[in-house]
């Protein structure tokens, strides 16, 4: 009943992240790196230490992480900050109330985020790397950034570090509807400072912990396909094997 209810909670706040593509921004196709041991494992890393600050993933646990690799002593070592023992559920500190009091809502648990975004738009997967690569700088917000994907998101660039520093640039463009009149049009985004990361770096960071995001939203799926192809194999198999007999039962009845 807990991850139903994590589902039903992640997925209740669809209708209000609906704006996120109201204006018609497209989204980038994720890459799949679920079956990447290294990638999902610096994926963990970047959730641990970028996300789980302030977004809970209450429907895994912190052993879980030795399927993509890591030993108990690696989990120990370079995971768990505050006390948390290997075979904890990964929750945050953070009390809803509080949540709720600094940043006008609480927080989404992320346990199956990359599931719970996805639409007729793309993949969830693709909407979580797309969002974390569209930040760019507005002193007009209370955090000091804005989303393209998501405008007026509550939500800071907690990844702003690595990225560095971005600005929106716009040009007015003739409205194809009205001559008489302009359009405010995005036109991509502007380096003011530079992060940690390249671009090209930020990208594959992201992509990583997209991929771990989509692995813990279910973490036999990688399993799941590979039995799927041997059951639909033995449902072939079978098929054959059933047709076959029933011809030769039938064969010499008149």
């Amino acid at each position: 009943m807990t991850l139903l209810k994590k589902v039903i909670a992640t997925l209740a706040l669809l209708p209000a992240l609906a704006c996120a593509n109201e204006g018609g921004f497209p989204l980038d196709h994720a890459p799949d790196r679920t079956k990447d041991v290294s990638a999902l494992q610096n994926g963990a890393k970047l959730f641990v230490n970028y996300c789980l600050n302030c977004h809970a993933a209450s429907s895994m646990r912190y052993n879980r992480l030795r399927d993509i690799g890591l030993s108990e002593d690696q989990i120990k070592n370079n995971l768990l900050f505050t006390g948390e023992k290997v075979g904890d559920l990964m929750k945050i500190s953070m009390s809803p109330a509080d949540a709720k009091a600094w940043f006008g809502a609480a927080p989404p648990d992320l346990s199956v985020i990359a599931r719970a975004k996805a639409s007729e738009l793309g993949s969830g997967p693709d909407w979580i790397y797309t969002y974390l690569r569209s930040y760019y700088k507005d002193d007009s917000r209370p955090t000091g950034w804005n989303n393209m994907l998501f405008p007026n998101v509550g939500m800071p660039h907690v990844l702003w570090e690595l990225q560095g520093i971005r600005a929106a640039k716009y040009v007015e463009e003739k409205d194809p509807h009205d001559e008489g009149k302009t359009i405010h049009k995005f036109a991509g985004f502007e380096q003011i400072k530079p992060g940690k990361m390249s671009a090209i770096e930020y990208d594959n960071a992201v992509a990583d912990l997209v991929g771990y995001l989509e692995w813990m939203a279910e973490p036999a799926q990688n399993t799941r396909k590979r039995l799927g192809v041997w059951v639909l194999l033995f449902l072939g198999f079978f098929l054959l094997l059933t047709w076959r007999l029933n011809a030769s039962y039938w064969k010499n009845v008149k």
